[in-house]
């Protein structure tokens, strides 16, 4: 094995005969003497492929001095935290003679760490084979700082937006769960209210009374229609209004159980806040109703709904054409009473026409930003 001295001294006669073929006034030697960038040359034709020359940017990088950097390899600026995997792509690059860039952690002669980025490309001869490495160095390590400080920023923001997302996933759920519950009792309570209601009618044999209670009792299940629409939809801030108009009409119309009425609907989506569910269930509840009640007794006919948007605000229309008959008072005004006070609730307008045997009742509805889906 050679000495090291003399492997200094073969390194150093090395970077003398690399040098010295430039006259002094070279601007090769000159620019590489004197150039801000650290700057190494090795020799692959000796053993373990040396350190012959280096600048004094690379010195003042390294903290070694130019004696303790001739004749030795490159390795010694590694350390226990330089990526074996980026060594080992610089070696199998050197011995392939191929250019390489690489970013990797070196150490200083004083132990302290440094991000490199490291340029090494091999220098051939005219018949084309390898005499010298040149390789440059680019300390960047305050770039990697700040690089590791923005990565460590976001991570600690994301790991924030996280926390904050599961916190606020948890209050909707109980939030929800909550809603759920208090629609699940109020559901209860109906239905309660209804077999009592039931029950009187059973029990009451004056047939004013029992239109009275059957007109009671009607209202009370369009409400319970509501909760329990309520209580089995996902969005229990929202409720579609187009959907519960096509399943009352239907039931009410299925109820009384005629084949001359024939019932048609053009009901689109249209989703309104819950707190508007109860009032605009009434009103159309009253409308369809109120249709049935007051031609449709006798001669059949028909009737047609229709749930749309207009232009900012949505359309609850009920058009029946029969033949009228006057319905009963008390329940007329009733419901006329029960239809205004759910429209005014909401502030909505109610608009009602007769075209010879049509009868139509419009009812519109300002859709306010927040009542729109999104």
């Amino acid at each position: 094995m050679p000495n090291i001295d003399d492997s200094q001294n073969d390194a150093r006669r090395a970077g003398e005969r690399l040098v010295g073929a430039h006259v002094r006034e070279d601007p090769f030697a000159a620019a590489f003497k004197a150039t801000r960038m650290p700057m190494i040359v090795t020799d692959p034709k000796q053993d373990d492929n040396p350190i012959i020359f280096c600048n004094a940017a690379f010195q003042r990088l390294t903290g070694y001095s130019n004696d303790e950097l001739l004749g030795k390899n490159c390795r010694l600026l590694q350390g226990p935290a330089t990526s074996r995997t980026t060594v080992d792509r610089i070696r199998e690059a050197v011995s392939a003679g191929k250019d390489i860039s690489v970013d990797i952690l070196n150490y200083r002669k004083d132990g302290s760490t440094f991000w490199n980025a490291l340029f090494v490309s091999p220098v051939r001869d005219d018949d084309g084979s390898i005499v010298y490495f040149f390789a440059s160095q680019l300390d960047f390590t305050n770039i990697k700082s700040k690089e590791a400080e923005l990565a460590a920023a976001r991570h600690l923001a994301e790991a924030e937006v996280a926390e904050r997302t599961d916190d606020l996933q948890e209050s909707l759920a109980a939030r929800t769960l909550l809603v759920h519950e208090v629609d699940h009792r109020v559901k209860n309570n109906l239905a309660t209210m209804a077999s009592i209601v039931k029950m009187q009618v059973r029990l009451t044999e004056d047939e004013g009374q029992r239109h009275a209670l059957l007109s009671v009792l009607n209202r009370i299940e369009a409400i319970s229609t509501v909760q329990r629409k309520l209580f089995t939809t996902n969005d229990v801030a929202r409720f579609d209004i187009g959907d519960f108009a096509r399943e009352l009409a239907t039931d009410l119309v299925e109820a009384i159980k005629r084949d001359d009425i024939r019932l048609t609907m053009d009901v689109s989506p249209v989703l309104v806040p819950a707190v508007k569910a109860t009032p605009l269930s009434l009103i159309v509840n009253e409308l369809v109703g109120d249709a049935v009640r007051r031609g449709l007794a006798d001669g059949g006919g028909k009737i047609h709904i229709v749930v749309r948007r207009l232009n900012g605000h949505f359309l609850i229309r009920v058009e029946d054409t029969s033949e009228p008959v006057e319905p009963d008072p008390v329940s007329a005004e009733l419901g006329r009473r029960m239809l205004e006070a759910s429209a005014s609730q909401v502030g909505a307008a109610i608009e009602k026409r007769r075209e010879g045997r049509r009868t139509i009742v419009d009812v519109t509805l300002l859709l306010e930003n927040k009542d729109t889906p999104h």
